[in-house]
């Protein structure tokens, strides 16, 4: 595996079940939930939901990190988002944040009526995209007591402005506009058509980004493709729907989720790096920004001896303690 990567880690000392249940739009959600062994079952504790990177499953990020944090003692919930993996939704690789923010509160729901957790000790975390969407669940949704982010994307501003700013009012305007053409195309019986996502190849002449997002997604270290899907469209959002994506803006109102607090983890040398530091300014007390030295952006998607599992517990043991 490259540089250490472990995304399909396995733990003898956690079980896990698959689990579904209804977000508010009457749509199955799919996850599994991770517990420790010796959890003493008699009394409630701390859980977290973990959301996936943009464009992929449970099974490529979130299950790591769910199950090297039930191996800390916590009960965990990967999830599917909407539209993704073996959770519910039509067409499939929609883009819809509101309804993947309440993915994330549907979790928590569920995780409420668990008698082994503790209703009033649930935190979550997001990778990559569902960075975005967990603050965007959090802001309306108090019962989030401590959030974490990794790698995040803004993925409002990504899609309007680019890494660094480099996308231009006009050719956002040419993008709309070929979304908006396909529309009518699809309306009218036509193909439907996906856009962005990882490449599946690469040369000479693909850029680090490329192939940093292949050396993941098209590779055995993290490639996976759910039942009745295809590789052909793993990462890769419905073009029409992708717009919808304009709209979104998580950090409108990030200070109004203090003080719960923040924690904000991004790689030294990530692409993304400008959406964590971004949030970390606008976000209220208390707040933690982590810069992991050396780790790019998927690079903490699953290389443990990168991911800073030690910080996540303890700022889950610290913000998350029984009251």
């Amino acid at each position: 595996m490259s540089h250490g990567a472990d995304n399909f880690y396995s733990s003898p000392r956690v079980t896990v079940q698959k689990v579904t249940f209804k977000n508010q739009y009457q749509m199955q959600v799919a996850g599994n939930m991770f517990v420790p062994k010796d959890l003493d079952r008699s009394v409630p504790h701390a859980a977290i939901v973990v959301g996936h990177p943009m464009g992929a499953v449970k099974e490529q990020s979130a299950n790591l990190y769910a199950t090297r944090m039930a191996e800390q003692g916590f009960v965990t919930l990967s999830l599917d988002l909407s539209f993704w993996g073996e959770s519910e939704g039509q067409p499939r690789n929609a883009v819809s944040p509101d309804i993947y923010a309440e993915d994330f509160s549907a979790a928590v729901d569920f995780l409420r009526t668990q008698p082994f957790v503790d209703k009033d000790r649930i935190g979550a975390i997001g990778i990559c995209g569902s960075g975005s969407f967990v603050i965007s669940a959090a802001k309306i949704d108090p019962r989030i007591q401590a959030i974490a982010t990794v790698s995040m994307y803004d993925m409002g501003a990504a899609n309007r402005n680019g890494l660094g700013h480099a996308v231009s009012v006009a050719q956002r305007k040419a993008a709309i506009a070929a979304a908006v053409a396909q529309r009518d195309v699809e309306f009218a019986g036509g193909p439907v058509q996906y856009t962005s996502g990882s490449v599946h190849s690469i040369d000479e002449t693909s850029s680090p980004v490329e192939r940093e997002f292949y050396d993941f997604y098209r590779t055995p270290r993290g490639e996976y493709t759910p039942a009745g899907s295809s590789p052909a469209l793993t990462t890769h959002p419905t073009l029409t729907s992708n717009l919808k994506f304009l709209n979104f803006y998580p950090f409108a109102d990030i200070e109004t989720i203090s003080p719960r607090p923040m924690l904000f983890i991004t790689g030294e040398t990530a692409h993304s790096r400008e959406f964590s530091e971004e949030a970390y300014r606008l976000a209220g007390q208390p707040k933690q920004l982590l810069v992991v030295p050396g780790a790019g952006h998927v690079d903490l998607y699953d290389r443990v001896a990168l991911i800073p599992f030690d910080a996540l517990t303890v700022f889950f043991t610290t913000h998350l303690r029984a009251r």
